[in-house]
């Protein structure tokens, strides 16, 4: 996953006490030629969180889908962060970036909803986030489009976090 030694995300070390639910983002079907004729197996990437603020995502590959979609979910436990959350929305305007896929992540008005396509949707509603504009720009691979979203997502940092790391009080962040 993403470095996030950079102190905006905490990595979640214990799953135990968290509800998490899962969202299947894609499956491929692989396809692979021996000798012995067509060998056929599933990848199948897999978001998971707890609509609070905890997310992650994983990659299962195995020859039934739904051995994929329980690998994928085991990974995606081992890969969970926590996420910065102002009122439903995210705190400031992010882009986010993996491979050839790049995204740009807004705050949003409460009631606007998430307006997000496919593979980021799936990721931006399992954080918990109800208000943002997104958009996918580049390479639409599901894989990619997780990778960068996740990406934006780990340098969000809210008012508190900023006011820590530059000594000040939380009004000075707000009104300088």
């Amino acid at each position: 996953m993403a470095n996030s030694s950079n102190g905006n995300a905490k990595r979640v070390r214990s799953t135990a006490d968290v509800e998490l639910k899962d969202r299947l983002v894609a499956v491929q079907r692989v396809t692979k030629v021996t000798k012995g004729g067509r060998t056929f197996s599933f990848a199948a990437i897999v978001v998971v969180g707890n609509e609070k603020g905890i997310v992650g995502y994983g990659l299962g590959k195995a020859r039934e889908v739904t051995d994929a979609v329980t690998k994928g979910i085991e990974d995606a436990k081992k890969n969970l962060i926590k996420v910065a959350i102002h009122k439903g929305t995210i705190p400031h305007q992010q882009y986010g970036k993996f491979g050839g896929s790049e995204v740009f992540i807004k705050p949003a008005a409460a009631g606007t909803g998430v307006i997000a396509g496919g593979a980021m949707r799936a990721v931006l509603e399992s954080v918990g986030i109800k208000d943002v504009l997104a958009k996918s720009m580049g390479s639409s691979n599901p894989h990619n489009v997780v990778k960068s979203t996740m990406n934006a997502l780990i340098q969000l940092r809210d008012a508190r976090t900023i006011a820590a790391q530059r000594n000040i009080e939380i009004d000075r962040v707000y009104n300088g």
